[in-house]
């Protein structure tokens, strides 16, 4: 079973994403920074903030839904608001994504919010709101079960530090997993934490018996040549010991994002 983590970027690096999708062919494939416009064309808009224009993909969940046609595809929003083609307004959801192989049962899954609540009209105050995926699959292939949970953490303009906000979604996070997982099999966790290394969240983590496989493997930088500042980590991929890992990857080529894909194949 392959299971791949992204912050997407919106799609600003839309056409080698989605060739790195196809490519790449996940079992199960974790998203952050996912855009749907369910009422608008396919293509670009931009995002607008205090002066700060950046480009999007509009409706990047139905774009990378065409590009795995043998998927089921969940999109969990944070926020709904504008985004513009030159004047005009395009209203739409920004959060999670989660695509899974139509071969794997879901027999289980949560959702729910680790920061904030949902903000229906407009993007929301920093830091802004932030959710969790968690799903249980059953492999008919190999006849066992694992669940897998990403999340999105909270952005905090003053940095990645600990705060009480950040404890709060760690504890948070731990018991949604809580609601699915049952404790004795693999559990996978990840995710853009907009974390530094020395996280008291990875403390919170660890009573799950969770263990990091970026900072386990000695990696320092989880950023593309698209991302210029300093503090060269922000993804994360756990496992528990149950979790029997072939291969784990943080992708430095194709550049997608001014993230790097977190690839795990699992034996």
């Amino acid at each position: 079973m392959r299971i791949i983590s992204l912050n997407a970027w919106g799609g600003r690096l839309h056409e080698a994403l989605i060739a790195y999708v196809r490519q790449a062919d996940p079992d199960v494939l974790c998203l952050q920074e996912v855009l749907r416009a369910a009422n608008a064309d396919r293509g670009w808009s931009l995002y607008r903030d205090a002066g700060l224009e950046l480009p999007q993909r509009v409706d990047l969940f139905r774009e990378i839904g065409d590009a795995l046609p043998g998927h089921d595809a969940f999109f969990c929003p944070t926020s709904r608001g504008e985004l513009f083609d030159g004047d005009a307004a395009i209203v739409a959801e920004f959060g999670l994504a989660t695509f899974v192989r139509k071969s794997h049962s879901i027999i289980a899954q949560a959702l729910d919010f680790v920061h904030g609540s949902f903000s229906a009209d407009g993007w929301g105050e920093h830091p802004r709101p932030r959710n969790a995926h968690c799903i249980r699959l059953f492999s008919h292939e190999h006849a066992r079960a694992v669940t897998i949970a990403h999340m999105h953490g909270l952005r905090d303009p003053a940095g990645k530090g600990d705060t009480a906000e950040r404890e709060k979604q760690a504890l948070a996070l731990a018991g949604l997993i809580g609601r699915i997982w049952p404790g004795d099999e693999g559990l996978v966790v990840c995710g853009d934490f907009n974390l530094l290394p020395d996280s008291a969240t990875f403390k919170v983590l660890a009573r799950l018996g969770l263990s990091d496989l970026v900072t386990g493997n000695g990696l320092v930088d989880t950023r593309t040549s698209y991302y210029p500042k300093q503090g060269r980590f922000a993804d994360y991929m756990l496992v528990t010991p149950e979790v029997k890992v072939a291969q784990f990857e943080v992708v430095k080529a194709p550049e997608v994002s001014d993230h790097r894909a977190l690839l795990l194949d699992l034996k």
